[in-house]
């Protein structure tokens, strides 16, 4: 989880929303991605669809079982369902966002027993650095 903060911070460094990830397969992390949309002018350049993109070509397969996720705020329902579409075994995550979040938040798409796939899930890792962070970064905008 410090290295998706760390990652995180890097995209706040360039005014992107501070979201970092990272991918780890038999302890080696296989995925890294911030966001990066604005700078790319693209929806989909999200930290963990990067991430996801980066670990499929490393094990040239789009299934990432037996791998984790881990970033430092809650998931999107495009993340979610990126994640549950490339059958990852485990979500790690820090502070829970209440705007968007499909996990724990607003729905709950990786553990729901109706889709083909559910992921085990682990919330509240590094929550409140990662909390602070977001904050840190709206208070600039808004004042």
């Amino acid at each position: 989880m410090e290295q998706a903060l760390a990652l995180a911070k890097k995209a706040a460094g360039l005014l992107e929303i501070p979201i970092g990830c990272v991918i780890v397969h038999n302890g080696e992390i296989i995925g890294r991605g911030y966001n990066l949309r604005n700078r790319a002018a693209s929806t989909l350049c999200h930290a963990e669809i990067i991430a996801i993109n980066q670990a499929c070509r490393h094990l040239k397969d789009w299934r990432l079982e037996a791998c984790t996720l881990y970033v430092n705020i809650e998931p999107c329902p495009m993340c979610a369902g990126a994640m549950l579409q490339a059958r990852l075994t485990r979500l790690v995550f820090g502070a829970r966002n209440k705007k968007a979040g499909a996990v724990r938040s607003i729905t709950n798409l990786l553990d729901n027993p109706n889709f083909n796939h559910t992921a085990q899930i682990t919330e509240g890792i590094l929550a409140p650095q990662s909390a602070k962070l977001m904050s840190d970064f709206f208070k600039k905008f808004r004042g």
